[in-house]
């Protein structure tokens, strides 16, 4: 490889990157090594450019720095989990420093950040899994390698959810049924109160052998439903044997087959009690990026929330869960883009509290409108502290005081972590 250098040079891992390398110093350049802890000293060559350095690749651990023995037999080659061989000292400090670094680079006060909350393996509830025809061989179904389209053909999981990993063998088979040689597919799973949802993508409609076919394996996996959709377009069912359903602070609302859910329930009930906290005593609420509820639900139990997202499908279910929880005047909902046509200062004002959690992109033009409005109390919820901090330090230019931050370890063993955010005028 041109520009690449060959010689082996030796090593000391000195921090983690927010993707979840290690990072050691090479002639002043970073170095980024895959599946490294701090305090590794290490035997490497260099590789492809990457930012301002390059990339390693590792071929021997002279002494080993905070590492622990992964749970998971597939670490190493499946590029789900990059930091389960972290010691759990050095795991929560990499996490803390991930959102540290992202109010810091924005010029926000980094003392307000706390200790990450843990939340438990084996309870993830939702995946995708990406599916491949056979051939010279089983088909195969997982997650992909690290950086590559290679899929890693699971046996276990140690963050998914039992039920969920119990499918992994079926939709294999399955695989070989509906994939031809080399084929690509995925499998997008669920696991709702009312069981597993699965909807499946196909490259192809299938044809009515195909969906006989779909059928019985729903029938024999006792799925709660099972659907399926080619590209871009809208979910299939093929099979509702039990309604999907997530019960809210207590209200069960039905499930769109592509809906977006928070990764686990624990992670549900984590955040939603750093959110209520943060909202106080708030008696009008305005929920953003509501999706079904999620908070909404909670916020119910103590002030008049009005619920806002781009989904319709989200805020029908929505409203129809607070329908049947006798809610109506209470929760009122609105399908609104609000990257496009965010709620104005006009709009907010007599609300006490607004919560807003939007997709990674972040939320900077509600952000900016929010800066310019005199609701008492925000809480932010975010799954990316880099477009958190953008939108924060807009919250901040605009009057707000940044009181709290806490991280919340919904994505575990990844690089990616949640946070949940208090500002205050």
């Amino acid at each position: 490889m041109s520009g690449v250098n060959r010689e082996l040079l030796e090593l000391t891992v000195e921090r983690v990157g927010v993707r979840g390398d290690g990072i050691a110093t090479h002639e002043g350049k970073p170095v980024y090594l895959a599946f490294t802890a701090p305090g590794d000293r290490i035997r490497a060559r260099l590789g492809a450019a990457r930012d301002e350095g390059n990339i390693g690749s590792v071929v021997e651990i002279l002494a080993p720095g905070a590492r622990q023995t992964p749970p998971c037999p597939h670490f190493g080659t499946c590029g789900g989990c990059t930091l389960q061989h972290l010691t759990a000292e050095t795991y929560r400090d990499v996490k803390e420093e991930i959102v540290r670094a992202a109010l810091g680079r924005r010029g926000l006060d980094v003392g307000v950040v706390e200790r990450l909350r843990r939340l438990p393996p084996g309870t993830r509830r939702r995946a995708r899994l990406a599916m491949r025809g056979a051939r010279k061989g089983q088909a195969r179904t997982g997650f992909h390698a690290r950086e590559s389209h290679e899929i890693v053909d699971i046996r276990t999981c140690a963050v998914l959810h039992p039920a969920l990993v119990s499918l992994v063998p079926p939709l294999r088979e399955l695989a070989a049924q509906l994939l031809r040689p080399e084929e690509a597919g995925a499998a997008a799973l669920t696991r709702v109160d009312s069981g597993s949802d699965v909807l499946l993508e196909l490259p192809r409609a299938p044809d009515m052998q195909t969906l006989e076919t779909l059928a019985e394996f729903a029938h024999k996996n006792d799925l709660a439903r099972l659907s399926w959709r080619c590209g871009e377009e809208l979910p299939v069912p093929v099979s509702e044997r039990r309604r999907p359903r997530v019960v809210f602070a207590g209200v069960a609302v039905d499930v769109p087959a592509d809906a977006f859910l928070q990764a686990s329930s624990e992670a549900d009930a984590a955040l939603t009690e750093l959110v209520l906290s943060g909202v106080g005593d708030a008696k009008r609420a305005a929920d953003l990026y509501a999706g079904l509820g999620t908070f909404t639900f909670a916020l119910a139990s103590r002030a008049a929330v009005h619920a806002v997202d781009g989904s319709r499908a989200a805020i029908m279910a929505l409203n129809s869960a607070a329908s049947r929880a006798a809610l109506s005047g209470r929760v009122t909902a609105e399908v609104r883009d609000l990257e496009m046509r965010p709620m104005t200062a006009d709009e907010l004002r007599g609300f006490d509290a607004v919560v807003f959690d939007p997709p990674r992109a972040g939320a900077a033009a509600q952000a900016r409108a929010l800066a310019s409005s005199a609701v008492p109390r925000v809480v932010a919820v975010s799954c990316n502290p880099a477009t958190f901090g953008r939108d924060a330090r807009a919250l901040v230019d605009g009057g707000y005081r940044l009181v709290g931050v806490v991280p919340v370890d919904q994505f575990l063993w990844s690089a990616q972590v949640e946070l949940v955010a208090r500002f205050e005028r």
